[in-house]
This record gives structure tokens, C-alpha cells and sequence, in this order.
């Protein structure tokens, strides 16, 4: 039985968790009001609960589900099994909260009334958005 290991994020956002998930390939993503049980890799009911749930059937037949808990300051820690750590490891996280910011300066700078002027990826990676608001 793996071990789960929590992992603090600066996410608040769960639409935008939700979006950036689906970004790096997770499409069948859980949002539950309520903390739900996470499953081991053999579909033991594991003590650890999350509100953003990647059920195991979507990460691999020998892996654990993966769940995001709501944390008393709002943000969520990322509950990821020992295993699954191999591959779902920093890099996999830096890739999260890259889309994880993306999603959410698109979000508030429509909510500030900013437009999108140009949105594009570099060879690098880096994401460059230009945004303009008119007076």
C-alpha cells in the first residue's frame, strides 16, 4: 500500500485548477462541495479526502487516485501517492501551476475589464499574454 504525501500549492482557484488539469491531459476531473474518500491502487477507501479528485482509472492501473483538499486558508494541497510521485513529481506540479496562473490572470483580467491582445506560447515554454483595457 502506497503512502500518501501532501503537498502545499498556492491554488485557490478550482475552476482554474480544473482548467489547468485538463491542460496536462486530465479531462475527467471530480469537484465534489464535499471532501471524498481517495481510492489505493487496489480500490481500498483510503483515510485521505479531497474536493478535486483524479480517479485512478484516468492515471494508471497500478496508480492511486490523486486528490486536491481545500486547506482552512483556501488553498489546496496536492495528495499524491508515494508511487505516483515518480511520475506526478515537481516538475509535473511547476507544469500545473503554469497553467494553473495562466488560467487565472485570463479569468481576473476579464473580470477587470482587460481584453486579450495576444496570448502565445514561446519556444521555451514561457507563456506570454498581453492584455489592454481602453478608457
Amino acid at each position: 500500500m502506497s503512502h500518501f504525501t501532501s503537498i502545499k500549492t498556492q491554488i485557490k482557484n478550482t475552476d482554474a485548477l480544473i482548467k489547468a488539469l485538463a491542460d496536462i491531459g486530465f479531462k475527467n476531473v471530480e469537484y465534489h462541495e464535499t471532501a471524498q474518500h481517495l481510492y489505493g491502487y487496489q480500490g481500498d477507501v483510503r483515510p485521505e479526502s479531497a474536493e478535486v479528485i483524479i480517479r485512478k482509472k484516468y492515471i494508471g492501473s497500478m496508480s492511486n487516485d490523486i486528490g486536491f483538499q481545500r486547506q482552512d486558508n483556501g488553498e489546496f494541497k496536492a495528495i499524491i501517492s508515494e508511487y505516483d510521485r515518480r511520475k506526478y513529481d515537481q516538475p509535473w506540479l511547476n507544469k500545473l501551476m503554469q497553467r494553473y496562473g495562466y488560467h487565472t490572470l485570463m479569468a481576473s483580467a476579464q473580470e477587470q475589464g482587460f481584453t486579450i491582445e495576444e496570448d502565445e506560447i514561446m519556444e521555451d515554454g514561457t507563456v506570454r499574454v498581453v492584455v489592454a483595457r481602453w478608457a
